[in-house]
């Protein structure tokens, strides 16, 4: 297939070109100017250096590359942890601004698939339970995560809708492995040893991982499959309470203190309280039965 990736040269999207560049697809990679550029000329895919936010700029640069299929992978993510909700809003613009220029070149040039990531923890369910591909996305999450929750559901819908386009939304869990936080020599290893982590309150929000050449794997089988949402996370959702400690254990870090949510309100935020004490889980048994989804045991588990 001819591929176009927006945001080919992130946490997703280098090692999804790489995979697809060995299967020999024509893949064509859009970032900003930097050394995104040359990370993915070493892969041996083309480069389209575009700005997300200019619609005329992300129209010329899939117009150029006449693709089949389009793969948004966009984030703005800083590179420390202890700044996400800083970052959120530009984050949260980009997915909105950005991810509707992609989706209208996309139907403008007659693109015939279009495939979006997504957020597989912030979706609605019941406390219990886990979360799966009817669930809408938190839109009355508080501050920063309701904007995102809400500018993801938009986009989420106006893709299923789209009348020309074979619309797939993954709903990833929080990437962990190579590149990203989640790993032993790791930004969230750093502070778990450094003791800038702690456990919020009870700690019962429920968090779904995916390891992220899972996560690559599961978007190369959505090239094909059927169109839809499919939640692309781990088998092994878990609270924080269980799942932060263990990962302390397994990055050689001493145990996590806990504060109260009183507390956390005051010093950290509404936001950060609702990562611990909120989120849900998800259901994979969709990305199983329709993309052969096969994710491994989540590596620090209990």
């Amino acid at each position: 297939m001819n591929i176009f990736i927006a945001g080919a040269s992130g946490a997703v999207g280098l090692p999804l070109v790489r995979a697809l560049q060995t299967q020999g697809h024509r893949v064509t990679g859009m970032t900003r100017s930097g050394p995104g550029v040359d990370r993915l000329r070493e892969l041996g895919a083309g480069v389209s250096i575009a700005d997300a936010f200019e619609a005329a700029e992300v129209h010329r640069a899939i117009e150029a590359a006449e693709p089949d299929v389009v793969i948004d992978q966009l984030t703005w993510l800083p590179a420390n942890p202890a700044d996400i909700i800083k970052a959120m809003p530009n984050d949260t613009r980009l997915h909105r601004e950005g991810g509707s220029n992609l989706l209208a070149a996309a139907e403008a040039l007659g693109v015939s698939r279009f495939i979006m990531q997504s957020r597989g923890f912030y979706l609605d369910a019941p406390a219990g339970t886990l979360a799966d591909e009817n669930a809408r996305l938190r839109r009355d999450a508080p501050g920063e995560i309701g904007h995102s929750a809400r500018a993801f559901d938009d986009y989420e819908a106006r893709l299923i809708a789209s009348p020309s386009l074979a619309g797939t939304v993954l709903r990833y869990g929080f990437f962990y492995g190579p590149g990203t936080w989640y790993r032993p020599d790791g930004a969230i290893a750093d502070q778990v040893r450094k003791g800038e982590a702690v456990i919020i309150g009870d700690g019962r929000a429920v968090w779904s991982f995916v390891h992220i050449d899972d996560a690559v794997a599961a978007t190369i089988s959505a090239l094909t499959a059927e169109p839809g949402a499919y939640n692309v996370v781990d088998d092994d959702p878990l609270p924080v309470a269980e799942w932060l400690p263990a990962f302390a254990r397994w990055v050689g870090a001493r145990e996590v203190p806990r504060i109260s949510v009183d507390d956390a309100l005051k010093s950290a935020g509404e936001e950060a309280v609702y990562y611990h004490c909120l989120l849900t889980g998800a259901s994979n048994s969709r990305a199983k039965a329709k993309l052969g989804f096969a994710p491994r045991p989540l590596l620090w588990k209990p």
